[in-house]
């Protein structure tokens, strides 16, 4: 198992950015999507992957964490474990000068633009409480 010096681990988050990619199920987006036939939502599909990675290719100095979809979520409590549903679809890490850059990597990106998905959130990574 690889160990990471403390000082690493607690000063590696600078200019790191955690994007979220949103979409509900019921949003009019996804409705339409549903409302596809199944050849429709394949080419769709086809078209959508094509275009992610184009847009992977374009960015990909600035990728840290290519990430990837989210599955099923379970919430954990003081009150113990539950399934729950929220919006997260997925996640991708990025490098970026600023928190303006980072979110501009993902203006008119395919999980909006060609897949159903609402929106992308975009947060700096914070370094580690007295870490330094």
């Amino acid at each position: 198992m690889q160990t990471i010096d403390k000082e690493d681990f607690m000063n590696t988050n600078a200019n790191t950015y955690l994007a979220i990619f949103l979409g509900s199920k019921t949003n009019p987006r996804m409705v339409a999507w549903n409302a596809l036939s199944e050849k429709e939502q394949q080419a769709k599909m086809q078209q959508g992957i094509s275009a992610w990675k184009a847009w992977v290719e374009k960015h990909q100095a600035s990728i840290i964490t290519m990430g990837g979809p989210l599955g099923k979520t379970k919430k954990i409590t003081p009150d113990g474990i539950k399934d729950v549903s929220n919006e997260m679809g997925g996640y991708t890490v990025v490098r970026a000068d600023s928190h303006e850059a980072a979110a501009k990597l993902f203006e008119n990106h395919p999980h909006f633009t060609i897949f159903p998905g609402e929106s992308v959130e975009v947060m700096p990574v914070l370094p580690i409480p007295g870490g330094s």
